[in-house]
């Protein structure tokens, strides 16, 4: 009877799978119009009482929206309270990040100095500090963040730990070990997902490592993704013990390229991110249940860049490996598959 009982499920499911198959064989920018006028979509926000929430966390959807198209897809799946925190915490950090971004700029056109960089940071320091001291602020970002302190428990530590790791990029601009590129990744990635952890919800403390593995292997892909547009700011993420292994000089990668050195250094690369998401996918599963598919997605779909990268025959100097939008609907049903005839 279990047996039975089991191909039932699985065959009501994978019907259920052909159907949502088709479904999102529709574009994307067919559906996105529709779907932003449905309640399911409004109530996200509609549902708070303070129109300075609704304001702060509008703000923050618009900036998750923007930046992180992955990302905030993925997110869209989760309960609404779940869905505004982590809003709100990806705009902390993109803020952050950008806030260095903007301050390289103008270090490179002698517009601000490193010492007045330190002064902006330091003063941003002391506005997360004086959230965390329950202080109002009229900083939208602020605003929302301060909300999801009162639900959730993130220690300060973190977003100071991310800022550490963005300022690296103002300093540093090579990196001689994998283990140099781990301790960034871990600041400006993993540090976030640790973050997020606090927001989705998990049974058992080891969650919290396979979350640093993830954030690890995202972080990795970004580099992989974006080698042709650091070198053209004068950026190498790839460790020089890996450049040498493989016989590859920054000239090769300057120049772009696609020698058998260079193709066998990337696949290293790809492979040895591939066992960070591996090693990753544990973590799922130790997850608060309504959180589990979101993260899934994400793991998914981040992944899957490297498989373009690899599809466009490892040139990142000059061809971006991305996913559409309808690319990464597509991953649904799949992952709905997936996790129904896990769970049952």
């Amino acid at each position: 009877m279990l047996i039975k009982k089991h191909l039932i499920i699985e065959l009501r499911t994978k019907k259920n799978f052909g159907q949502m198959t088709d479904l999102f064989r529709i574009p994307y920018a067919l559906i996105k119009p529709l779907y932003r006028r449905t309640s399911f979509h409004r109530s996200v926000i509609d549902e708070l009482e303070s129109d300075q929430l609704k304001a702060a966390y509008a703000e923050c959807r618009s900036i998750t929206r923007y930046h992180a198209k992955t990302f905030y897809m993925a997110t869209r799946f989760l309960p609404n309270h779940k869905q505004r925190g982590i809003f709100a915490i990806y705009s902390l950090c993109r803020y952050i990040d950008d806030l260095v971004d903007e301050a390289e700029d103008l270090v490179e056109q002698e517009k601000l100095s490193r010492q007045d960089i330190r002064r902006r940071l330091d003063s941003w320091k002391q506005k997360l500090q004086d959230t965390y001291d329950g202080r109002d602020h009229d900083n939208a970002i602020l605003i929302a963040f301060s909300d999801v302190l009162k639900r959730h428990h993130i220690p300060i530590e973190m977003p100071f730990e991310l800022m550490e790791g963005v300022c690296m990029d103002l300093f540093k601009n090579r990196y001689e070990t994998f283990d140099e590129l781990y301790d960034y990744s871990f600041k400006v990635a993993s540090i976030v997902g640790l973050m997020t952890s606090q927001v989705f919800g998990y049974e058992s403390r080891e969650a919290l490592g396979y979350a640093v593995d993830l954030g690890i292997a995202m972080q990795l892909t970004n580099i992989l993704r974006d080698v042709g547009e650091d070198l053209r700011r004068d950026r190498i993420y790839l460790p020089k013990e890996d450049l040498d292994r493989f016989g590859v000089t920054e000239q090769d990668l300057f120049d772009y390229s696609l020698n058998k050195q260079v193709t066998d250094l990337l696949r290293f690369e790809i492979n040895r991110t591939r066992r960070y998401y591996n090693r990753s996918d544990k973590g799922i599963q130790l997850l608060s249940a309504d959180s589990r598919l979101p993260v899934y997605l994400a793991r998914q779909n981040y992944s899957r860049i490297l498989d373009k990268i690899e599809a466009n025959d490892y040139n990142v100097f000059d061809h971006r490996a991305y996913l559409n939008a309808t690319e990464k609907l597509f991953i649904l049903p799949q992952a709905y598959y997936q996790m129904r005839v896990g769970k049952s």
